[in-house]
């Protein structure tokens, strides 16, 4: 057996979450191929097989926790080499010669339970549910990955079941229909609350009995857990305040309609608003270095380049990559980065180092429809810029009352660095060059 260890994924990594298994126990692996995603503090890691072989012995399920170096399966090389002959080819010829032979006998609950231990795995939830209303898991089909067994199932079975709990001469009665104790009472005290709903069909009442105000206890994940301390830490240290302002964003969509086009035949990516967002940071960035400083023991480090986070909604969350020396990319550059980092980050597949660093964050929550709001900055860095979405609204222009795609902007900073009026000023740098994009070309 060759054992599949947890690896060692990054400094001061010690403890990882099992995110999903990619196969199951008795699944052929090759060589190479991924076989279990796991999360860390700060992005989710595949582990490859280190040897083609047959999975075995998965000594932890989803969502479960694992140190460094703990064995969590272990694989079984094949000595020939190949997966063994699938169920149909292994049948015996005298098997396949008898057409007029008996169809098997249907599957006994013990033995529909031992297949799902071998083949499937039930939810917590399901679980709880299953052994609420006295089933067997055997008997519940799974429609999870991997066949894993989903509480929706369990409600599902229950449902189309209906009063068949009485019917079927093999099944025992359910729980909800047990008869009391000699002693005239329940049986147990979640029979308690059935009478109230007798009037109902069984597979009603065993769902309305189980799921009506029930809870599900769920470990946060490692992600969430490390956004949910320095989102707090944030808050605790830092002296945090917020100014807003907005934006005409006419003359950035008219630009950015006139040469879409051209521009994604040319680089192969289409041009968004980021771009021009992220370039304009740089501008506001070099005027107002606080901005992009950090508070170190008792001192301020001034960054002279710019490594710009970029907040993406990934698989198992928000994420927010780092782009590398944004002064020195291009648009094009830009686009091709967020556009790669978004595709990693859907797939789970965002490393550590891309999270690594930075000194400035944009967050865009307007893709999610919000207009207004307050980012939180990421520590150790001194400031965030939140982008919402684009409405048209009326505005004054010239003496007239017109109508213009508007946007709210809003930056967050640490007020221990950054004075109201740089904060004011920087919000007020990236109105102008938005506005007015030949700014970016001019450097004026």
């Amino acid at each position: 057996m060759i054992e599949v260890t947890v690896p060692n994924v990054g400094e001061s990594i010690t403890e990882v979450q099992i995110g999903q298994w990619l196969k199951t126990d008795g699944d052929w692996v090759n060589e190479g191929e991924d076989i279990v995603e796991i999360e860390t503090e700060k992005a989710s890691v595949q582990i490859p097989a280190a040897a083609s072989g047959y999975l075995r012995n998965l000594v932890k399920q989803a969502e479960e926790f694992a140190v460094v170096g703990e064995v969590i399966a272990s694989i079984e090389p094949s000595s020939d080499g190949a997966p063994a002959a699938t169920p149909s080819a292994a049948k015996s010829p005298a098997a396949a010669e008898s057409p007029a032979a008996a169809p098997a006998a249907p599957a006994t609950p013990a033995e529909t339970s031992s297949a799902a231990d071998d083949g499937s795995f039930v939810m917590p939830a399901a679980q709880r549910l299953i052994d609420d209303l006295g089933l067997d898991a055997g008997q519940v089909s799974g429609s999870g990955p991997g066949g894993r067994v989903l509480k929706e199932d369990v409600q599902r079975f229950v449902a189309n079941q209906g009063g068949g709990k009485q019917q079927g001469g093999n099944q025992q009665p359910s729980a909800t229909t047990a008869q009391p104790a000699s002693g005239g009472q329940p049986a147990s005290p979640a029979l308690r609350t059935i009478p109230a709903i007798s009037d109902l069909s069984a597979g009603q009442s065993l769902v309305a009995a189980a799921s009506h105000r029930g809870e599900e206890l769920k470990p946060m994940s490692m992600l969430r857990r490390t956004i949910a301390s320095r989102l707090v830490q944030a808050q605790q240290t830092a002296a945090l305040l917020t100014t807003f302002n907005e934006i005409d964003m006419q003359p950035v969509m008219a630009l950015r309609n006139k040469y879409r086009d051209a521009f994604a035949k040319k680089h192969g990516v289409k041009l968004g608003f980021m771009s021009f967002f992220a370039k304009a940071a740089v501008e506001a960035l070099r005027r107002f270095p606080a901005v992009n400083a950090e508070i170190r023991d008792n001192q301020v480090v001034y960054r002279h380049y710019q490594d710009i986070g970029i907040a993406i909604g990934g698989g198992k969350g928000l994420v927010v990559p780092i782009l590398r020396n944004v002064e020195r990319m291009s648009f094009a550059d830009v686009e091709r980065s967020i556009a790669d980092f978004a595709t990693a980050a859907a797939e789970n597949r965002l490393q550590p180092q891309d999270l690594e660093g930075g000194t400035f964050t944009i967050s865009n929550g307007g893709i999610y429809g919000s207009l207004l709001s307050t980012p939180i900055v990421n520590p150790p860095q001194s400031g965030i810029l939140g982008l919402h979405s684009i409405q048209e609204r009326p505005i004054a222009l010239d003496g007239q009352v017109v109508i213009r795609p508007m946007m709210y902007i809003a930056l967050t900073y640490d007020h221990r660095i950054v004075d109201g009026r740089e904060a004011v000023s920087f919000l007020k740098t990236i109105k102008e060059v938005v506005e007015e994009p030949a700014r970016l070309f001019l450097e004026v």
